[in-house]
């Protein structure tokens, strides 16, 4: 019922009693499984996964552009564009060289750490004027993988891009207006950004209110 409170005791949680790593490498933890429901009955196969948690920058310069990427998506077989954004890395605070269901997560200042790293190295771009946004869950159905996404204020310019050698993409400047129209039925197609991108707004509007 509509604004019944939660139930503690309720029970709802799956057990899990069989897992089977069916691709387990420095990618992706991608995992085969058989759960035991609440009222016993065992079900299977469900699949889920573990990948690199990631940060997401919303990058605005000192003209109020908001710093965007564009590059090719090969989940959509679309170019598109989007934040900033980049995975944190995992490989240096682990004991096995793959993903694992617990190496992929990242605390504060290891999500950080990549949310500076990445905007530099994809724009060229960096900030004194940093706000941690909101830390969430990118797909709760299927993956333990987060989210952390960040705002940048007064961004400058101060080096060239250091993309990996798999890295295509270039550097969009965007006005608002620019910006959502490509959110609105255009290019900007991340529903993670998309998210960042009404989180900063919130955030802004909260620091007129003050």
């Amino acid at each position: 019922m509509s604004g019944e409170k939660d139930n503690k005791n309720d029970n709802l949680t799956w057990e899990e009693v069989n897992v089977e790593h069916v691709v387990q490498d420095q990618w992706i933890d991608f995992r085969k499984c058989d759960y035991r429901l609440p009222n016993g009955e065992v079900i299977g196969p469900v699949y889920n996964y573990s990948k690199h948690s990631f940060s997401i920058i919303v990058a605005t310069d000192e003209d109020g552009k908001f710093i965007c990427v564009r590059q090719y998506r090969h989940g959509i077989d679309e170019i598109t564009t989007e934040f900033p954004a980049g995975a944190i890395e995992y490989m240096e605070k682990s004991d096995v060289p793959y993903i694992t269901y617990e190496n992929i997560m990242a605390n504060n200042e290891d999500a950080f750490e990549a949310a500076k790293r990445e905007l530099i190295e994809e724009t060229g771009y960096t900030s004194n004027n940093w706000k941690h946004l909101m830390s969430l869950p990118a797909n709760a159905t299927l993956s333990n993988s987060y989210a952390h996404i960040y705002r940048a204020d007064d961004c400058v310019r101060v080096s060239k891009q250091d993309l990996d050698d798999s890295e295509f993409l270039y550097v969009k400047l965007l006005t608002e207006d620019e910006l959502l129209e490509r959110i609105n039925g255009g290019d900007f197609k991340q529903s993670l950004h998309v998210l960042a991108y009404y989180l900063y707004k919130a955030s802004m509007q909260e620091a007129v209110a003050k």
